[in-house]
């Protein structure tokens, strides 16, 4: 019953706080990029504070010695939405592929947009390929680091989606690495659920995919690989590999 209520008392701050957060990120329109995503990414450190002393829950990084010091496209574990939160903590200055239907949401969506998201239609099919090929090797030349969760949904806990190919299809394109990251958050702050588990996250990055010289197919099954091996080092259980719907 605590965790509950406590679980209950993060969930109604982080929505005042982004509430209240939300006008104010407007107001950095004017600066750059580096001076908007500053302030921006505070409410996500706010955030992930806020739940260590709510939930108590935090977390531990294995292998930030394997960043790259360019921009890198990151394909990271999808099981939570605490990893949106979370790897504005840990890497670099980043931007998201996300759905574009996220832009128009009053407010929050507005202050999204200032981040330079890559925001696709999903629905356009290859119109969508191509406007994150464009909008992601743009983004990466500007020196942004691009998020991407290859899974395209959050996966229950021991479940894990074989990797759609764009953003692989960017990285053999663009020609910079991938770094893939694995963690078991979902085990924590399960998906479509407010109740957080008190613990500690562990996150685990991989080093870096070289894609120069590598095909999309084998970017993803390198990146796959790793991020299913690096699942069952960090939970002690194989994952379920699940295929897409087609």
């Amino acid at each position: 019953m605590m965790q509950k209520i406590r679980s209950a008392i993060f969930f109604v701050s982080m929505v005042v706080s982004a509430i209240i957060f939300a006008p104010l990120a407007l107001l950095s329109f004017p600066f750059s990029f580096a001076a908007r995503y500053r302030f921006i990414s505070q409410w996500a450190r706010f955030n992930i504070w806020w739940l260590k002393i709510t939930c108590n829950l935090s977390y531990e990084v294995e292998g930030l010695e394997n960043l790259p010091k360019d921009s890198a496209i990151v394909f990271a574990k999808h099981g939570s939405t605490w990893e949106t939160f979370a790897l504005q903590c840990i890497l670099p200055p980043q931007t998201w592929v996300l759905k574009r239907e996220l832009l128009r949401v009053p407010f929050f969506g507005w202050g999204l947009a200032l981040l330079k998201p890559v925001a696709i239609d999903r629905a356009s099919g290859r119109k969508a390929l191509k406007q994150l090929l464009d909008q992601g090797k743009i983004c990466l030349d500007e020196g942004r680091w691009l998020i991407v969760f290859p899974e395209g949904t959050r996966m229950e806990p021991g479940k894990m989606r074989r990797f759609g190919f764009g953003g692989a299809m960017l990285a053999e394109k663009s020609g910079h690495p991938v770094v893939p990251i694995a963690h078991n958050a979902g085990y924590y702050w399960p998906r479509h659920s407010i109740l957080k588990k008190p613990g500690v996250i562990n996150i685990k990055i991989g080093p870096p995919i070289e894609s120069a010289s590598l095909k999309a197919s084998e970017i993803n099954e390198q990146a796959e690989r790793w991020i299913a091996a690096a699942m069952t080092e960090i939970t002690g259980q194989p994952e379920e590999i699940v295929e897409r719907k087609k």
